[in-house]
C-alpha cells in the first residue's frame, strides 16, 4: 500500500534535471534549425515576429510557463482526474471536425483568432493518463481477464477513431505506439509478432505483383512460403517431441518435390489452389494433433497460419480503402513508383539535401537545397533534412543521440517509479517519442511513407511543442514525488 509522507521536500530538488537539460537543449536546437530551414535573406533576425523561429520562441516561452504550472500541481491530481481529463479531450476531438477549417483536406485545427491549435496533440497526454489510471486500478492485471484487454483497447482506439474522422491519418497512427506499453505490462509478444507479420505481408503483396512461380503473383507466393515456414517453426517451439514438426517438414518437402517435377515436365499446375490447400491442410493437421496430444499451444500455429492467409487476401481490399494520395505515398515508399515530381518529390529532395551535407555539413545557413526552398515543409515535418545538410552526418548523429539519451532516461524514470500509475505513464511517454522519432526520420530518408509526423521539440508548431511539453513535465512531476511515497 502506498502512503504519502508528510514531507516538506522541495519539488525542485527532486526534479530529474538531466531530463530537463535534454529538453532545453532540444528546444534550443529546434529553434536554430527552424531559423535555418526558413531563413530569409531579407530578414536575418532569428527572433523577428515575422520569422517562424521568432514565433517558435514565443511558443517555447509559453511552454516553459506551462511546464512550471504543471510542476506546481500536486502529482496526485493527475491520477485523480485522469479519466475526466480523458473524457473532456475526447469530446474536444469529437467536435473538432465541425468547428475546424479545412486545411489541405484535414479538419483538425481549431482557430482562436490568429492562433491555431491541434487537439490531437493534447490527446496524447490525456490517453496516457487514462491508460495509466486503468492499470493502477485495484488488482488490475492485463492478462487476468479478456475484459481488461477490451478496456485498454477502448482507451487507445477511441482517439484513433476520432482523429481519423478529422482525416488525420498520421496523428491517429501515433497512438499505436501505446501497444508497446501493453507489451511491457504483460501482453504476449505474439501480438507484436502478428503486427510484424502483417506489415511484411502488406508490403510484399503490394510491392511484388508480377506473376511468378506456378502462375502465382511473386509476392503472394513468397508469403505462402513464409506462412508454411512459420507454421513449422511454431510447431517446433510448442511440440516437445517434434513429431508434428517432422511430419510438417516431410509433407511440405514432398509437395515441393512433386511440384518441381511436374513443372519440369511442363505440366500445368493450378498453383494457387495447391499452395493454399497445402497450408490449410497443414493448419488442420496441427489442430488435430493439438487436440489428440492435448497441447493447446499448438493451436497458435493453426491460428497464425489461417489468419495470415486471410490477411494476405485482404491486403488489396485494405489498400484500395486508402485515399489516392495515401496509396501513392505507400507505392513511393516501397519503391514501386518514383514520382519524383509528385508524391515522391519531398522525400527525393530531402535525401539530396542530407546526402549533400557529407560528414561535417555545409555549415550553418549554407545549405543550398534548404535555402532555395527545394524541400517543402522543411521547417516542420522535414526539419531533419536541414540538420543533415548544414550540420552533416555529425549533426544528424548528435540529434539522434539526444533522442536516444532522452528515451533511455525516460525508461530509467519509468523503472524507478514506486507506483503502477507512474510506471505506465512514463512508458507511454517513451513510446510516443520512439514512434515520432523513428517515423519522422524514416519519412525524411525515404524508409516510411510520408504521413505528417513532426520531430518532437524540433519541428515548428505550437501544438506539437505544447503536447510534448505537457507529456514530459507531467512525468517529471510524478517522478519528483516518488521520494515522498513508500510502499
Amino acid at each position: 500500500m502506498i502512503q504519502q509522507r508528510n514531507s516538506g521536500a522541495s519539488i525542485l530538488r527532486n526534479i530529474d534535471w538531466i531530463t530537463v537539460l535534454l529538453y532545453l537543449l532540444m528546444v534550443a536546437a529546434g529553434v536554430v534549425s527552424i531559423y535555418a530551414a526558413s531563413y530569409d535573406f531579407d530578414q536575418a533576425n532569428m527572433f523577428s515576429a515575422d520569422e517562424f523561429s521568432g514565433k517558435q520562441v514565443r511558443w517555447i516561452g509559453l511552454s516553459f510557463l506551462l511546464g512550471l504550472v504543471i510542476l506546481l500541481i500536486d502529482s496526485r491530481m493527475y491520477e485523480t482526474y485522469a479519466f475526466p481529463i480523458y473524457v473532456v479531450v475526447m469530446l474536444l476531438l469529437l467536435i473538432t471536425p465541425y468547428v475546424a477549417h479545412d486545411i489541405k483536406g484535414s479538419r483538425s485545427w481549431i482557430s482562436f483568432g490568429s492562433m491555431s491549435l491541434q487537439p490531437a496533440e493534447f490527446a496524447k497526454f490525456a490517453t496516457a493518463l487514462a491508460l495509466a489510471k486503468l492499470f493502477s486500478g485495484y488488482h488490475f492485471i492485463l492478462n487476468a481477464k479478456f475484459s481488461n484487454y477490451v478496456k485498454a483497447l477502448v482507451i487507445i482506439l477511441l482517439p484513433v477513431a476520432l482523429i481519423l474522422n478529422q482525416n488525420e491519418t498520421g496523428s491517429a497512427l501515433t497512438f499505436m505506439a501505446l501497444f508497446f506499453v501493453l507489451y511491457r505490462e504483460g501482453m504476449s509478444g505474439l501480438v507484436l509478432f502478428a503486427a510484424l507479420i502483417s506489415v511484411v505481408i502488406f508490403v510484399v503483396v503490394v510491392k511484388f505483383t508480377d506473376v511468378g512461380i506456378l502462375g502465382i503473383p511473386s509476392g503472394e507466393f513468397a508469403i505462402m512460403v513464409m506462412i508454411a515456414l512459420i507454421i513449422i517453426a511454431m510447431s517446433f517451439i510448442y511440440d516437445k517431441h517434434f513429431t508434428v514438426t517432422r511430419n510438417l517438414v516431410l509433407g511440405f518437402a514432398s509437395l515441393a518435390i512433386v511440384l518441381a517435377v511436374l513443372s519440369f515436365c511442363n505440366i500445368d499446375i493450378p498453383g494457387m489452389p495447391v499452395m493454399l490447400g497445402a497450408i490449410i491442410a497443414a493448419c488442420l493437421y496441427v489442430a488435430f494433433e493439438a487436440i489428440r496430444l492435448r497441447r493447446r499451444k499448438l493451436f497458435i500455429a493453426t491460428a497464425t497460419g489461417l489468419l495470415s492467409v486471410m490477411f494476405m487476401f485482404s491486403v488489396n481490399v485494405a489498400f484500395n480503402y486508402l485515399q489516392p494520395h495515401q496509396q501513392q505515398r505507400v507505392l513511393v515508399a516501397v519503391g514501386i513508383v518514383e514520382d519524383l515530381r509528385g508524391a515522391g518529390y519531398n522525400v527525393n529532395q530531402s535525401k539530396i539535401a542530407i546526402g549533400s551535407g557529407g560528414f561535417w555539413g555545409k555549415g550553418f545557413l549554407n545549405g543550398t537545397q534548404t535555402k532555395l526552398k527545394y524541400v517543402p515543409e522543411q521547417h516542420t515535418d522535414f526539419i531533419f533534412c536541414t540538420i543533415g545538410e548544414e550540420e552533416g552526418f555529425a549533426g544528424a548523429l548528435a540529434v539522434t543521440m539526444m533522442f536516444l539519451i532522452l528515451i533511455l532516461r525516460i525508461i530509467t524514470l519509468a523503472e524507478r517509479q514506486p507506483t503502477t500509475f507512474g510506471r505506465v505513464y512514463a512508458y507511454c511517454v517513451a513510446s510516443y517519442l520512439i514512434f515520432h522519432f523513428c517515423i519522422n526520420i524514416g519519412m525524411v530518408i525515404g524508409l516510411c511513407p510520408v504521413i505528417g509526423i513532426p520531430l518532437p521539440f524540433f519541428s515548428y508548431g505550437g501544438s506539437s511543442l505544447w503536447g510534448f511539453t505537457i507529456l514530459l513535465f507531467i512525468l517529471l512531476r510524478i517522478d519528483a514525488n516518488r521520494k515522498m511515497v513508500r510502499r
